[in-house]
């Protein structure tokens, strides 16, 4: 299907067109998984969107950019939206390779304002400001991330025209104040409003501060009943809240916002899951889902075995028990994290700080100053967005934090943007960090027993879903710098694992004509460095498994230890991640593409020939 011409649409026809956009939503998500709620919720602030300005022309920024499959649906993409997160298919964010609509690439929270105030410059730099104007659309979810205020702060003082949409499906609005909000914001969205408000302005010019000083205190005293006086304070007009599934409002407003040529909020309240009874309200669960069947809500995948979260949970709950000191903290991922049971338990001992990962990072690094012993848990994605907090608030200073690092290696249909192949790379190059990693369960309880009792900073990191299985010996006891031989044979063949590279490089073993040796790394800052000497007397191929990128990561450590060492006679072949992004589908399919199946790997190492 082409390009839906939302423009030349009545309202009655956009309402229509919002019914239609939420049924393929749920027809396509219902099957593939996918974001749901947020994006069911936003589907008549993105048609009203589409219909007062033109996404080839005006930058369409989304945050996060989960909201926006009715956007794609509407920019040619309804056909095949049926590949919606599938290898090779439609993309679950905005992605400018995917179509010219798409302004930016958006997986992460809270980038928008800023991408709009320097798409904003651009514009004013070209002259092209009665042309083209950036349009934000921004979850109440973000607004909770430093980085939304440092952009305001700027776009404030500047004045650059900007039209932000806040879409509003979590704040309380009291009811009684609500109310009076409502019915001054259909009065400040007028054009006799606007224009009221701007000759009163050059009308009280003429008779000195103390008309103005009046005038200004009469504004103020409205504003308080508003929820926009933070952000009119800040120096950007505030309109709201609106009924952000009323389209005809949404249409005269955002109208109205772009000939202010002036920066603008709008503040539209919506429903999560809206049109589907079953989603509707504030349940994480459906936030982002996995395939279910749409007549239930129920899902349509059999149980797994037990997730490596899962297992954080369980061992983190233990450890609490015995250990009054310990404490931890998410940033807005209490579900996906394995952190709910624990808020729950210890309330005042575990927080969710919401999208804010460097105030989690320091902040614990603060209460580990303190005597207390915090678990910093984080998806590995998104401990990037803290990387200065890791360097300087907790390493310099030689804090005992433990980042435990979720979703480590290939997270499957989320794509580029939340694949967790970095944290090897950038936390090994940081003095006084400490990395080791679990390769099932028992072992993962060991490492989690040995984390609680480490007096330095120390990371860990675990995959999505479970571990793979294997038929290897039983973890021994977790100890500093030491490695488990699992298993040797006459070959000379060394098959080195990390975390849940252990599993694969045990799969691989069964393809292979020879028996050959694994070890489990275990940590791979500090090496075990006297193990590593007495297998290379007699080992001489060595082939690293791990879930990283290969470029400062598990092989680039061993290369560098077989350098100092001055051992030169070792060829060691990393099986790690190319240095490219990688890109969304199944996990088994994006294995199968990068050549990283057990049996692709066997081949490998058979046709290998120093």
């Amino acid at each position: 299907m082409d390009r839906i011409n939302v423009k030349e649409k009545n309202i009655k026809e956009l309402e229509a067109l919002s019914d239609e956009i939420r049924k393929r939503i749920l027809e396509v998500v219902s099957k593939n998984g996918g974001h749901l709620s947020s994006t069911l919720g936003a589907t008549e602030i993105i048609v009203a969107m589409h219909k007062v300005f033109d996404s080839q022309k005006d930058p369409f920024i989304f945050d996060v950019s989960h909201q926006a499959y009715a956007h794609k649906l509407l920019t040619g993409r309804w056909e095949e939206f049926d590949t919606l997160r599938q290898f090779n298919g439609i993309c679950g964010y905005t992605k400018p390779s995917e179509s010219t609509d798409d302004y930016f690439v958006a997986g992460h929270s809270s980038t928008s304002i800023s991408l709009g105030v320097g798409a904003a410059k651009a514009i004013a730099l070209k002259g092209e400001q009665d042309e083209r104007i950036p349009v934000v659309l921004i979850g109440d979810g973000s607004m909770t991330a430093g980085m939304v205020y440092e952009a305001l702060n700027e776009l404030g003082d500047r004045k650059y025209p900007m039209v932000i949409i806040l879409n509003d499906n979590e704040m309380s609005i009291a009811k009684p104040i609500g109310a009076i909000s409502r019915m001054l914001s259909s009065a400040m969205a007028s054009p006799f409003y606007q224009r009221f408000k701007k000759n009163t302005e050059s009308f009280v010019d003429n008779f000195g501060e103390g008309a103005r000083y009046i005038a200004k205190r009469m504004e103020e005293s409205l504003k308080l009943v508003t929820p926009g006086m933070l952000f009119e304070e800040m120096g950007i007009n505030y309109i709201g809240p609106v009924d952000g599934h009323n389209i005809a409002q949404l249409v005269d407003i955002m109208q109205t916002a772009r000939k202010l040529n002036k920066p603008v909020i709008i503040h539209a309240q919506t429903l999560k899951g809206k049109g589907y009874e079953i989603a509707e309200g504030k349940e994480e669960k459906w936030h982002g889902v996995g395939p279910f069947d749409l007549s239930s809500g129920n899902s349509a995948k059999k149980a797994a075995n037990k997730s490596a979260t899962q297992i954080y949970t369980e061992s983190l709950l233990a450890l609490c028990e015995k250990n009054e000191k310990i404490v931890g903290v998410t940033a807005a991922m209490p579900s996906g994290t394995g952190l709910s049971e624990l808020i729950e338990k210890y309330p005042t001992r575990f927080w969710d700080v919401a999208i804010a990962e460097q105030h989690a990072v320091t902040s614990m690094a603060a209460l580990a100053k303190e005597g207390f012993k915090p678990f910093c848990t984080i998806y590995s994605t998104f401990l990037q967005r803290a990387y200065d907090q890791v360097i300087h608030d907790t390493c310099i200073m030689d804090l005992p934090v433990v980042f435990a690092l979720d979703r480590a290696g290939i997270v499957g249909e989320d794509g580029e943007t939340h694949q967790g192949v970095f944290d090897v790379s950038y936390l090994r190059a940081i003095p006084n960090m400490t990395l080791f990693a679990p390769r099932d369960e028992k072992s993962f309880h060991q490492a989690m027993g040995f984390a609680a009792k480490y007096e330095h900073p120390c990371s860990l990191r675990y995959p999505r879903g479970s571990f793979i299985e294997t038929d290897l010996p039983e973890s021994a006891p977790f100890e500093l710098a030491k490695s488990q031989l699992l298993q040797t044979a006459k070959s000379d063949i060394l098959l080195i694992g990390y975390g849940n590279g252990v599993g694969r490089a045990y799969e691989t073993s069964k393809y292979l004509d020879e028996d050959v040796t694994i070890l489990d790394l275990r940590f791979v800052k500090p090496l075990d460095e006297e193990m590593l000497k007495e297998l290379s007397k007699k080992y001489k191929k060595w082939f690293v498994f791990s879930d990283t990128a290969k470029l400062g990561g598990v092989a680039s450590a061993l290369l560098e230890f077989l350098a100092k060492e001055n051992i030169l006679d070792i060829s060691v072949v990393s099986f790690e991640y190319e240095d490219e992004f990688i890109t969304h589908g199944n996990t088994k399919v994006v294995e199968e593409s990068l050549q990283l199946l057990p049996e692709q790997l066997a081949q490998r190492i058979k046709a290998y020939n120093p």
